[in-house]
């Protein structure tokens, strides 16, 4: 694996900021170009690499570069938001504006209206004119004040758009669907030989991107689940073999699902892609199997299930499942199925129940980022402009081992491969702690 940053030249530009190049002068200093983060903090694997005579894994440290490659004056920017909502989407259009304009003296910011969809003149959407006054309020409020789209748009046509309006960085704010895309127009603008810089902040309220620890919207979006995991206890509880069956985001990743089940201990079974279960079988280690007992012991559950997960019971191998815009696949509906296999399950036994089912995911995907979110949002945006004005590009600026660092789109999202839970982690060990269920429903 490859973690080294594409640039666009030599950085001979001083950077506007009032920053300090000395240590232990009480001003925060500029970001050398050496400096690195380490993958691992791990201090035998790095000590076995060593021993090997190999430089360990590492990522580049991002933060305010004392040289810079454009000229803030003579620099225009573009900033597009693609794929589904997430909370901290206006966040980042905010945080990007302001960093511009105020850090850098960038007065030429345009906003693309819904996706790469606006960056194709057929569809005829004009660009929108950013300033921080325009911007000011937009983070008290969830969506996009951009828009969004799922669907590609030639990346010749796109940088046709980039070149023909003098646009020298675009910011692609999206997912793994939205940085293949971004990873395709760095590739057309390399083989037009064009300075122009590709830079992404990654967007995936499933937390579901390689190399980083954490996405904007993510810790919003599992708060915002925990409320209404509460509500749907007292529901559950307030019937006899009451049982909450909510569905929450997470097609291949079950990140959601797994951490509102730590942060709401009422939480009896969480279900994630990760890991495959069966509903009944012969040694009565089944979902359904479990489920029983559980009703038979506390009269109530609440079951969390990740819309990804049980797709081993639909029968299929998934080859022809519908496919969405951005050419992520479509599960089949995992909550519908449960909702009415448990009801099936407890009429055969002539056992009554009390079944609520609860999808909330497209409540959640809108709603404002919290506050720490807001604050993740602002440290990511001003870290992808001093990155993209130094003049890297084809990058996503991440968060790892606790500091901000960028690494190519290539390794972190453009290959297709999503980062998972490991079931055999420390991490997955404390949610089933939580919630007390079985190792395994297989």
């Amino acid at each position: 694996m490859s973690f080294t940053v594409s640039r666009l030249g030599e950085c001979k530009i001083k950077s506007p900021m009032q920053l300090s190049t000395q240590k232990n002068d009480g001003i925060c200093d500029f970001v050398g170009d050496d400096e690195r983060i380490l993958h691992t903090n791990s201090f035998n694997e790095i000590m076995e690499t060593i021993a090997k005579g190999e430089t360990p894994i590492s990522f580049e440290k991002i933060g305010p570069k004392e040289f810079l490659y454009f000229e803030p004056a003579k620099t225009k920017v573009a900033i597009v938001t693609c794929g589904g909502l997430c909370p901290g989407l206006n966040n980042v259009i905010r945080g990007l504006v302001v960093q511009l304009w105020n850090a850098y003296g960038i007065k030429k910011i345009l906003g693309v209206k819904f996706g790469f969809a606006g960056l194709n003149p057929e569809n005829s959407l004009p660009f929108v004119e950013l300033t921080p006054d325009l911007v000011d309020d937009i983070h008290k409020e969830g969506g996009s004040m951009l828009g969004s789209s799922r669907g590609e748009v030639s990346p010749e046509v796109i940088v046709d758009t980039l070149e023909s309006n003098n646009i020298n960085i675009l910011f692609c704010v999206g997912g793994d669907g939205t940085l293949r895309s971004a990873h395709a127009i760095s590739e057309e603008i390399k083989k037009r030989g064009l300075k122009i810089s590709i830079a992404g902040v990654p967007k995936t309220v499933d937390n579901d991107i390689n190399y980083i620890t954490k996405s904007f919207g993510f810790e919003s979006a599992f708060t915002a689940a925990q409320s209404i995991v509460l509500n749907a206890h007292n529901e559950a509880k307030g019937a006899q073999n009451g049982i909450a069956l909510i569905k929450l985001m997470g097609r291949d990743s079950g990140f959601i699902a797994a951490y509102t089940a730590m942060a709401v201990p009422d939480v009896n079974i969480v279900l994630v892609p990760e890991q495959d279960f069966d509903l009944e079988n012969e040694k009565k280690t089944g979902l359904l199997n479990y489920l029983e007992r559980r009703l038979k012991d506390k009269q109530h559950a609440v079951i969390v299930v990740a819309e990804g997960a049980g797709q081993n019971l639909f029968g299929d191998d998934g080859k022809d499942k519908e496919k969405d815009a951005s050419g992520n696949v479509i599960p089949d509906d995992i909550g519908i199925f449960l909702r009415d296999k448990i009801k099936n399950y407890f009429k055969k036994k002539n056992i009554p129940i009390a079944i609520k089912y609860i999808d909330p995911s497209y409540i959640i995907r809108s709603i404002p980022a919290n506050a720490n979110d807001s604050k993740f949002c602002v440290q990511l945006t001003t870290n992808a402009v001093h990155a993209a004005m130094a003049g890297r590009t084809d990058f996503l600026v991440g968060y790892w081992n606790n500091a901000f660092t960028i690494l190519p789109i290539e390794e972190a999202a453009a290959r297709g491969e999503r980062k998972k839970i490991d079931t055999e982690s420390d991490f997955w060990l404390s949610v089933l702690e939580a919630t007390r269920q079985p190792s395994s429903f297989k």
